[in-house]
């Protein structure tokens, strides 16, 4: 007996053992899901590069950005990105018009203005907005945005770049609007309070000192609601139309980039033929697009940004 009470207390693991193999159990597991991240965004990019670079070994890099056509499924090919690039933009504008004010709007009341309990109950209907699938969104505005601007716009045509951007501007609107209430409710209170001693209203206090004091993590918010605006498919897919035009009249119909990889990304395309390599390239463009916005965005989070 005393031998096998020796034994037991020999091979008993302290609780202090326990908890340090559980926490590097759980560190492991952060740093495998954060390196297989950095793994999947270098193997699309590597992919989009490899294929890309077939892609310009049979159609000029110059030929590419300066052709006002593109027709790569036409028996008379184009390969010019720039009506992708247009109806790219085009919608962006309209949707970044709708969520950037509404947003600003909405993140100023639900900060400084709404009580607790009704920013509780608001905020989670608004966040709703963003888990409904783009789909319906997309015959939303095919279906009712656009009837309802025909009353207004007659000429408008059933197939258009503003209702589509309209509706997107509806969808982005949760992500701008509650990223930039919580930049707004990070603000410290004594800078709200030093300006109600100075006599400032409410509005004034929320628009002139939170405002600003926020603005770095507002922008963060603009630059993320223009990247999901530019990487949109099904909205643009459905309501714009597939007519690749280069145009920049809202009122016409067009195709995105996104809309475009969604046409032909069918499986009807044998690979490694131009056309299918065409995907890839205009993926690459729209890599790149969304790059450019995120460093600049990048740029102007750390030039405004307020360390308190």
């Amino acid at each position: 007996m005393h031998q096998q009470a020796e034994t037991s207390k020999q091979i008993s693991i302290s609780p202090k053992l326990v908890r340090d193999l559980r926490e590097r159990v759980i560190e492991f597991l952060l740093l495998f899901a954060a390196l297989s991240s950095v793994a999947t965004t270098i193997a699309i990019i590597v992919l989009l590069v490899y294929e890309s670079v077939e892609f310009f070994s049979k159609v000029s890099l110059q030929e590419f950005l300066t052709d006002t056509q593109w027709s790569p499924l036409f028996a008379d090919a184009h390969y010019g990105i720039l009506p992708l690039v247009s109806g790219t933009l085009v919608t962006t504008a309209i949707a970044l018009l709708v969520a950037v004010p509404l947003g600003t709007i909405t993140a100023i009341y639900l900060s400084e203005f709404a009580h607790d309990r009704l920013r509780e109950v608001v905020k989670p209907f608004l966040e709703l907005l963003a888990g409904i699938p783009t789909v319906v969104y997309g015959y939303f505005a095919l279906l009712f945005v656009t009837p309802l601007l025909q009353i207004v716009l007659p000429n408008l045509p059933g197939f258009n770049m503003l209702s589509a951007g309209l509706v997107m501007g509806i969808m982005i609107l949760p992500l701008v609007s509650s990223i930039s209430e919580d930049a707004m409710r990070a603000v410290p209170v004594h800078l709200r309070e030093g300006s109600y001693a100075m006599g400032a209203t409410r509005l004034q206090t929320a628009w002139r000192v939170v405002y600003p004091s926020a603005i770095s993590g507002i922008f963060a918010a603009y630059i993320l609601g223009i990247s999901r605006a530019v990487g949109e498919t099904m909205i643009v897919a459905i309501a714009a139309g597939l007519q690749p035009n280069l145009t920049w009249n809202p009122m016409d119909q067009a195709a995105t980039i996104t809309a475009y990889i969604v046409q032909v990304s069918l499986g009807d395309l044998p690979h490694g033929s131009l056309e299918y390599q065409t995907i890839f390239a205009a993926g690459l463009t729209l890599v790149l697009m969304t790059l450019i916005f995120n460093i600049i965005g990048y740029f102007l989070s750390k030039r405004y940004r307020e360390i308190y």
